[in-house]
């Protein structure tokens, strides 16, 4: 059964990475604001970064399209993202299988899902 989880965690994760370190990066820079131009007209953004950032934002590079490409691309990223939800997943049944490191793996994980919590907690408050 082991061996079944890793080959999938494998091959899951190998086919998302692309897409999934593509989404990371124009998410992050998004998240800065670096994707579009302040209104004093200070910071105008690289175009590969504004058209990288309509595909993130509307699934293509020419604003919102509903077009069939555009709609494949919408499937393709809800797989990944379901993807990537089972991927990790497995990673954790994996981690947690390895009987000397499980209090480290739980402890771990603890703090992945507490400090996101805390992070927006004290930055509501």
């Amino acid at each position: 059964m082991m061996k079944w989880i890793r080959t999938l965690h494998l091959y899951l994760g190998c086919l998302f990475a692309p897409i999934l370190i593509f989404f990371c990066a124009s998410g992050a820079w998004q998240m800065y604001g670096f994707h579009s131009s302040t209104k004093d007209g200070s910071y105008v953004p690289p175009k590969w970064v504004s058209t990288l950032s309509q595909v993130h934002k509307y699934q293509g590079v020419n604003g919102p399209s509903y077009d069939t490409v555009s709609e494949t691309f919408r499937w393709f990223s809800l797989l990944m993202a379901l993807g990537m939800i089972v991927t990790a997943l497995l990673g954790l049944v994996m981690a947690f299988r390895q009987k000397n490191r499980r209090w480290p793996t739980a402890i771990v994980t603890l703090l992945g899902l507490l400090l996101p919590i805390a992070f927006l907690w004290f930055a509501s408050n």
